[in-house]
């Protein structure tokens, strides 16, 4: 059995941000050699998310409103973690709605989807430097 890791590495311009990571990680998948297995995908910052849907605009304007909703970044002091000096109490809640990682099958060497399935990064307190893993066994 083999084991691959890879982390990538993102930047965010803005707070909330929505990265398709799809292609990082069947790039990450040909790096494995792997042809049968599994790929976890996993989130390593406590305010941001991996997760898979469809990759339509709509959608991702869908969940910034609902999770504005749910969760509104101000005011600030709706946040007891706020208190401690930190601004993103709200970017925790919003990872924990989201969730921090997900895990496919690969088949044939690729990444067994069901229609319209992508893998986003979910940014949710950026501007700085933050990185998903990508972990792959099989054969």
């Amino acid at each position: 059995m083999k084991s691959f890791r890879k982390e990538l590495f993102f930047n965010t311009s803005k707070r909330f941000e929505l990265i398709n990571i799809t292609h990082d990680v069947e790039n990450a998948i040909i790096e494995s050699g792997v042809k049968e297995g599994f790929c976890l995908v996993n989130a390593m910052h406590i305010t941001a998310s991996v997760f898979i849907n469809d990759d339509e605009h709509g959608l991702h304007a869908d969940y910034f409103r609902w999770l504005e909703e749910l969760a509104p970044h101000e005011p600030l002091s709706l946040y007891k973690h706020n208190n401690t000096g930190e601004d993103n109490g709200d970017a925790h809640l919003k990872r924990q709605i989201m969730g921090r990682s997900v895990t496919v099958a690969i088949t044939n060497g690729k990444l067994d989807f069901g229609p319209w399935e992508q893998i986003f990064y979910g940014e949710f307190d950026g501007r700085r430097r933050k990185r998903v893993l990508v972990k792959i066994i099989g054969e």
